[in-house]
């Protein structure tokens, strides 16, 4: 009872587990699944045999299982065996490197002491290179300076040879002096026999382009000139090679082109031309400036050729850039010995065109020739060299030759003047000089002015052509004057019984007649002097360059014109007897408004008495009114403007001199008892009348 109720508990706890047991889970499912394959029957016996019989299902799959991997468990003895093997085998190597590595220690540490040394041989042999090829010459560069033909890598070579030398300079800093030093000298001896090859190179070149008229220059020879500019004294006898050269060269062109022309007879001569002067001097100044020219081309590209040619940037390391200053310098002195040869033919032929004596205009067509191709010539090859200088001498020549027969001319003009006209007009001898000016002057006009140069003076030639002429008319004028005809005179107290008896006004006239003589012969003198200036002046004005002579001109001509107008002004107030009689009215006038009192009052002075002024005042009224005469109108001036201006002027004198008069006579304090008696006429109505 006792055990029954204790192990109550414990089957209780295993229904309580055998009830809680869920018999739907797989695990479940599969082992009862399993379990019916070899139960087969539900028997008393069967159910207390399960557990064996369980046991001995498992241990049959066991046995099963060995013998199933008893073929892979000998597999695996096998490896195990060729392991151990291998084992074996890794410790006779570790063994074995055991050993070796005792042996080959030596090895290693040799092998990398070996490898520095090799390392440091390297870097011992780029440095022996580099030093040979910044301090030593090749063999093929020696043969190239010393033995081959002359060819690119001759300046090569020699720009090596520079290149060394100036790093020599660097040695001389560092503790290397002595190499330095060395080296220095060797390459200089380098230098200096490849730049004497160079040179007699460079001239043998020169001879050959001087036999020739138009030579090419080569890209080889420019590359040598270029080097040469390293040596001064060198390049100097280079330089003085071509100049003369071409100088030779230049003077058998000039005389071919001269006397024989150009091949096939085209050109032809340059002489042919000889009877023709323009032409003959200009196709010589032509030749001369388009061979300039070409020379300067040709010696810009031999001395001084352009530095962007590919040879040319081996030369430009040795070679010096010169100053434009030392290039133009050095350029005039070659072309200026290069033309010096043509300078004494030259001259010789134009001084035979001059001393030919051709006219006045084709002599002065040469000298604004010569002037131009002076300046032109002068702005190319330089003011002071020889053939500027004959050029410059040659126009001094020509402008003399000018100048001297303008001379000529005006001393035939003055030492013959032509007689005056009766209508006072020009001579012939003024207008053909006035046109010989107006060629000259379309001569100046159309001629060729150089770039740096300006407008040759003309003022000179106006003057030495015009002043003459104008000095001729003033002889012509001064002649006629002195050989005017003396008028007839009657003397005041002539007693004819004959004659009528005369006016006071006759009476007058006839006074101042022999005052009048001279002054009327003087009148159509200056009439002359101003038609002449006039047939001057009047072509001129169109013409610029003439402009500050016809300003000369017309002061000239307004200064007759007021002398002209003043003594008709003069004659006039002498024929009406009030010349005498002015300067008492004008000091009368100049008193007025002063607070001295005149001594004496005009009315009482004696030739100012009422009737004697009266008589005059008639007589001047009469020539005003064109009752008994009429003023000067100046027909025989020639240009209407002027005629009309003179008129105008003389009118504006006269009723400036009768307004003087009028307020004189009007004036109180001069005493006339009836003013208005004596001066009938205002100054308005004698303005009115005289047309102002």
């Amino acid at each position: 009872m006792g055990s029954s109720t204790a192990l109550a508990p414990g089957l209780s706890r295993k229904l309580k587990k055998v009830l809680e047991t869920r018999t739907d889970s797989p695990d479940l499912l599969a082992s009862l699944n399993t379990i019916s394959t070899f139960y087969s029957e539900n028997t008393p016996h069967a159910r207390r045999n399960l557990r064996s019989t369980i046991e001995k299902r498992g241990l049959s799959i066991n046995e099963e299982f060995l013998e199933a991997s008893s073929s892979a468990q000998q597999a695996l003895d096998r490896v195990e065996e060729e392991v151990n093997a291998l084992a074996e085998c890794c410790d006779k190597i570790a063994k074995a490197l055991g050993n070796c590595n005792s042996t080959t220690g030596d090895i290693i540490s040799t092998t990398e002491r070996l490898k520095q040394e090799l390392e440091n041989t390297t870097q011992r042999q780029e440095i022996a290179s580099c030093f040979l090829r910044d301090y030593q010459l090749s063999n093929d560069e020696i043969n190239a300076l010393r033995e081959e033909d002359l060819t690119e890598n001759f300046f090569k070579a020699l720009a090596h040879v520079h290149e060394i030398h100036a790093n020599c300079k660097v040695l001389l800093r560092t503790h290397h002096q002595r190499a330095g030093l060395e080296l220095m000298d060797m390459m200089a001896v380098y230098q200096e026999g490849a730049y004497e090859r160079l040179c007699r190179w460079v001239q043998a070149e020169c001879r050959r382009l001087g036999d020739i008229d138009n030579p090419e220059v080569g890209e080889l020879l420019k590359t040598a000139v270029r080097c040469l500019k390293a040596r001064p004294v060198l390049f100097k006898y280079c330089a003085e090679e071509v100049a003369n050269m071409r100088h030779n060269a230049l003077f058998r062109r000039f005389i071919s082109a001269l006397t024989r022309g150009g091949s096939g007879g085209l050109p032809r001569p340059i002489e042919v031309h000889a009877h023709d002067p323009l032409r003959y001097v200009g196709d010589m100044l032509g030749w001369l400036h388009q061979a300039l020219a070409s020379e300067r081309e040709l010696v810009l590209a031999l001395l001084y050729p352009d530095s962007t040619v590919d040879t040319g940037s081996i030369a430009q390391r040795f070679s010096n850039d010169s100053d434009v200053g030392k290039t133009e310098t050095d350029l005039t002195f070659v072309l200026d010995r290069i033309f010096e040869g043509v300078c004494r033919p030259f001259k010789v032929r134009v001084e035979q065109v001059l001393q030919s004596q051709p006219n006045l205009i084709v002599s002065y067509k040469l000298n604004n020739t010569l002037e131009f191709y002076s300046h032109t010539i002068s702005d190319l090859l330089g003011r002071e060299t020889a053939l500027c200088n004959t050029l410059w001498a040659l126009k001094d020549a020509a402008q003399k030759t000018v100048f001297d027969m303008l001379k000529a001319r005006g001393e035939k003009l003055l030492r013959y003047p032509p007689l005056v006209s009766v209508d006072l007009s020009p001579p012939q001898a003024l207008r053909e000089g006035v046109s010989l000016l107006l060629e000259i002057i379309e001569t100046y006009d159309s001629m060729m002015v150089p770039m740096s140069g300006k407008d040759p003076a003309f003022e000179p030639v106006i003057s030495a052509l015009l002043d003459p002429i104008i000095q001729m008319c003033e002889q012509a004028a001064e002649a006629h004057k002195s050989k005017g005809i003396q008028p007839s005179r009657r003397s005041r107290g002539s007693t004819d019984p004959a004659q009528p008896r005369r006016s006071s006004i006759d009476a007058l006239l006839d006074n101042s007649n022999s005052v009048l003589s001279s002054q009327t012969r003087e009148a159509p003198s200056r009439i002359f002097l101003i038609n002449c200036l006039c047939a001057i002046r009047q072509p001129l004005l169109g013409h610029d360059v003439a402009s500050e002579y016809v300003k000369k001109l017309g002061a000239l001509i307004e200064s007759h014109l007021h002398s002209l107008v003043e003594k008709e002004v003069d004659t006039v107030l002498r024929q009406c007897g009030l010349s005498n009689k002015m300067s008492h009215f004008h000091n009368s006038l100049n008193d007025i408004g002063a607070d001295s009192i005149p001594s004496q009052p005009l009315a009482e002075m004696e030739d100012m008495m009422p009737a004697a002024l009266s008589e005059c005042l008639k007589a001047f009224f009469g020539l005003v009114l064109g009752s008994e005469s009429s003023l000067p109108e100046f027909e025989q001036i020639q240009a209407p403007s002027l005629r009309s201006e003179a008129c105008s002027q003389l009118s504006r004198s006269l009723a400036e001199a009768y307004e003087g008069i009028y307020k004189g006579i009007m004036d109180p304090k001069n005493g006339y008892p009836d003013p208005k008696s004596l001066a009938r006429h205002p100054p308005d109505q004698i303005r009115t009348i005289l047309g102002i």
